[in-house]
């Protein structure tokens, strides 16, 4: 299923109708009927809301096309457009050609909101920069491990054009199958997060994919091979190894077309055909879980070891004391000495760090590691 839309998004089918009504109730708000379609009335109706969110506010959205980040920041707010979207009506909904569900709704659109939602999220990018992503894909073709993953690269490239700092590639997968052989294939999860750790990334996707030859079969009057196969990606936070999201395509035969007879690259050819929608909806969870998490404002997090919990308990008070401004909250966790401190602050980690190696705290941790949105430090004298 290939996405039809301008900037991007596909909520597993496309948009197949679309009136805008010009209706302003007020300075702020836009009136926008739309139809959107996806594979299940879920996400037919999610499919409206994003393409209600579109015309309503893209005049807004567009002013800021020259701004940094552009990309992210749009496709965030887009993620949250369930929030943005301050009123809607269901008008009809049912099955539509092909297979899969549509949704009409009548929808109320904040444009106040949507300039206000650009400045929180610029914000948190101010203060943390760009997210990072670590990726690693176990794939095997017939039976036999590669030595590069086409649905790796597929995801890669697809959060790449977005805006995302990516590891991939020979830079994860010379360490992966170092530390862990088949990490993914084995569900090593706990290694996978120590790796994505090292590179300071705050998401680590890691999975399987694999396609088996089906022999040759004519298509369209071509001789083309084909192939059985399926995959499975899931996706965490680096920090708590939690799963924000997890997709599969299963049971899926598929052609190479151009391949006439069957064969490594055939089989690629093969996977990256099938693998298109598992991309998509792999790219639609990770902004999903972005925007939710980019909400509550920039997130960082130190991790002290060598510490007791009543050592813990006084870094805790004095991190709150460093400003109420910019420090919003400080919760704390404690695994085997290691404690372990997520800070929602108004401030880069750097910024954080220049606070940590003066005053009181120089006699309390030291620094041993600075990352993007992560400080790693040991107690003195511990």
């Amino acid at each position: 299923m290939q996405s039809l839309r301008r900037l991007g998004w596909l909520s597993f089918g496309l948009v197949i109708g679309l009136t805008v009504q010009a209706a302003a109730q007020d300075a702020g708000v836009v009136e926008v009927t739309v139809t959107g379609e996806g594979l299940s009335e879920d996400s037919a109706r999610n499919d409206a809301l994003r393409e209600a969110l579109e015309q309503g506010g893209g005049v807004e959205i567009s002013s800021h096309s020259q701004a940094e980040n552009f990309q992210l920041i749009r496709d965030t707010i887009y993620a949250r457009a369930d929030g943005l979207v301050t009123d809607y009506k269901v008008l009809e909904q049912g099955d539509a050609a092909g297979g899969v569900k549509f949704c009409r709704i009548k929808a109320m659109v904040s444009k106040s909101a949507i300039a206000s939602t650009w400045g929180e999220v610029q914000n948190v990018l101010d203060q943390v920069g760009r997210p990072g992503i670590a990726i690693y894909i176990l794939e095997r073709i017939d039976g036999l491990v590669q030595d590069s993953s086409i649905l790796e690269s597929q995801i890669e490239n697809r959060l790449l054009k977005a805006g995302f700092n990516i590891y991939a590639g020979q830079q994860i997968r010379a360490i992966a199958e170092k530390e862990s052989g088949d990490a993914a294939s084995e569900g090593n999860v706990a290694k996978m997060q120590a790796i994505a750790k090292d590179f300071g990334t705050q998401i680590f996707i890691t999975g399987t994919a694999q396609a088996n030859a089906a022999g040759v079969k004519e298509v369209a009057g071509e001789a083309t091979a084909m192939y059985n196969g399926d995959g499975m990606i899931k996706m965490y936070y680096t920090d708590t190894a939690q799963m924000l999201a997890s997709e599969s395509l299963a049971n899926w035969r598929g052609g190479a077309r151009g391949f006439h007879t069957v064969s490594p690259q055939a089989g690629k050819k093969a996977l990256e055909n099938a693998g298109q929608e598992l991309v998509e909806r792999c790219y639609q969870s990770v902004m999903k879980q972005w925007a939710t998490r980019i909400s509550a404002g920039g997130e960082l997090t130190l991790e002290v070891e060598g510490m007791t919990l009543a050592d813990a308990i006084k870094l805790k008070k004095k991190l709150q004391e460093i400003s109420p401004d910019k420090i919003k909250n400080v919760n704390h966790a404690m695994t085997k000495g290691i404690a372990t401190f997520r800070i929602k602050a108004q401030m880069t980690a750097e910024e954080l760090a220049e606070h940590l190696v003066g005053g009181d705290f120089a006699s309390i941790i030291e620094i041993v590691d600075l990352k993007t949105n992560r400080i790693q430090a040991k107690k003195v004298g511990g």
